[in-house]
């Protein structure tokens, strides 16, 4: 039989606040087990907590981000159960009342149409504490108890794992550019449960919704819905029922395992809580986060197009980072060539990043001297191997390219004549080469011109080594 496959996120993304969500405990990660913990965040009897205003700024600009509907009022309930991660043995969240409602994400499905994956809703609450797992015996940090935790849940609109993790990617790349979150997956603060399910194709029922619980890698959900897409397969051919369930990924075994039944909202004893007044929005307070918000990734790299006439494949690569976005902007308007400056970032300096490990922004480039060296360049005052020569330093010292082009007498020469005499002596030193041009091997000519470039210290020109060599022969 021909099954159809039906997959719904819920993503919990950690937002950047310095505290906490109803404490003034700190948020910094990698801190000393328990180091970051007060009254509050432990659940002590009688603490009382303190809403954070930030974390409402960053939710409702996530949700503007996203295209959500954004309420003006919004409540925070009580989730109770018991589990070693939470002290209070209950989490403050929002259950019919959140803070964001509808909206999308847009990518590009299997056959490469454009797709708009709906949001249901976000809604804010606190994060749990994490497990520490050692031989023999286990342990509780709870540093990351209370930190500010929006869940983005989205519909069942994606059918592959393909589109899981394009809807993940946008999803991630919207957050940050949006700048609530670090979305940094590997300090966990964005993770997602999954939801997977299987029907018959052309049923308009869902089958039988599976989650597997608290997933931080993409590759690891890309995994995981492959191995359980073809167990439910396996399951529903074999007549066997599947049963809704909550199930973990192994990563050494690499499948699904039963966790438990999975719970219904009345397992969890939702009530409102008694110690946080509702959220009140005005729409002027929604209109003034909203100036904040940045030009969404998708549109910005239509723009970026459109704008500086780079292709397709570049602004991807640019605006998938808002700073190198950001960067490649200032350098394109500064130098006046938007394809110039595309290459030059991408090639050079992405490659600077890539060696030496310093991040764009910690280094000593900036956008007005990266431009003005291509300016000097387009302009021939130096050529290509001058400027690349220059980049290195720029990017560690700083300094303006001008000035170092003149005090070091770094200038392109472009007087033919003098070039020739260049020529001239590199075509008598090398007579062997020349006998493999004029025999044919013309590949033999890329040798004469460089010898020519170290005799000229790297300032001839290139372009006019080149005619001068070829009318030579």
């Amino acid at each position: 039989m021909e099954y159809e496959v039906v997959i719904g996120l819920e993503t919990h993304v950690q937002l950047k606040t310095k505290t906490k969500m109803f404490c003034g405990c700190g948020t910094t990660f990698g801190a000393q087990p328990n180091s970051h913990v007060c009254p509050v965040c432990l659940g002590y009897p009688g603490a009382l907590p303190s809403m954070n205003k930030e974390a409402i700024r960053y939710t409702v600009m996530a949700g503007l981000m996203l295209g959500c509907r954004i309420a003006e009022y919004a409540k925070f309930d009580r989730k109770n159960y018991f589990y070693p991660d939470s002290a209070k043995n209950y989490q403050i969240t929002q259950l019919d009342y959140p803070l964001c409602i509808g909206g999308g994400v847009e990518i590009t499905g299997e056959e490469g149409e454009k797709k708009t994956i709906r949001i249901h809703h976000i809604h804010l609450e606190e994060d749990v504490g994490k497990l520490v797992h050692r031989a023999g015996a286990s342990g509780v940090d709870y540093n990351r108890a209370g930190t500010p935790l929006m869940e983005i849940v989205s519909e069942p609109d994606m059918r592959s794992p393909d589109e899981a993790i394009a809807y993940l990617n946008a999803l991630r790349e919207m957050m940050i550019y949006a700048g609530v979150s670090e979305c940094n997956l590997e300090e966990g603060n964005m993770r997602s449960d999954v939801n997977v399910s299987i029907r018959p194709k052309g049923q308009k029922e869902y089958g039988t919704k599976i989650e597997i619980k608290n997933m931080n890698t993409f590759s690891g959900i890309y995994a995981a819905l492959q191995y359980e897409i073809e167990r439910q397969k396996a399951a529903l051919n074999a007549g066997q029922a599947l049963r809704q369930e909550t199930r973990r990924w192994d990563t050494e075994l690499f499948e699904t395992q039963v966790m438990r039944s999975k719970e219904n909202a009345d397992d969890y004893r939702y009530f409102p809580e008694p110690d946080l007044m509702p959220i009140s929005l005005t729409q002027e307070q929604i209109a003034t986060w909203a100036k904040d918000l940045p030009e969404a990734p998708a549109k910005r790299r239509e723009r970026m197009i459109a704008e500086y006439g780079i292709p397709e494949y570049d602004a991807g690569v640019l605006s998938a980072d808002r700073a190198l976005a950001d960067f490649f902007e200032a350098v394109a308007k500064h130098c006046g060539n938007g394809k110039l400056a595309s290459n030059w970032v991408m090639a050079e300096v992405l490659a600077l990043t890539a060696k030496t490990g310093v991040e764009l922004s910690a280094s000593a480039l900036t956008a007005e001297m990266l431009g003005e060296l291509l300016k000097l360049l387009e302009s021939k005052t130096i050529n290509g191997p001058t400027a690349k020569a220059l980049l290195p330093e720029l990017f560690e010292k700083g300094g303006n390219p001008a000035d170092i082009v003149k005090e070091r007498g770094l200038g392109q020469v472009s007087d033919t004549s003098a070039i020739e005499a260049f020529v001239d002596a590199v075509i008598e030193a090398n007579p062997k080469v020349v006998a493999e041009i004029k025999a044919g091997k013309m590949a033999a000519m890329g040798f004469l011109v460089g010898q020519v470039m170290k005799q000229s210290k790297g300032k001839a020109s290139p372009q006019i080594v080149q005619e001068l060599l070829k009318k030579k022969f």
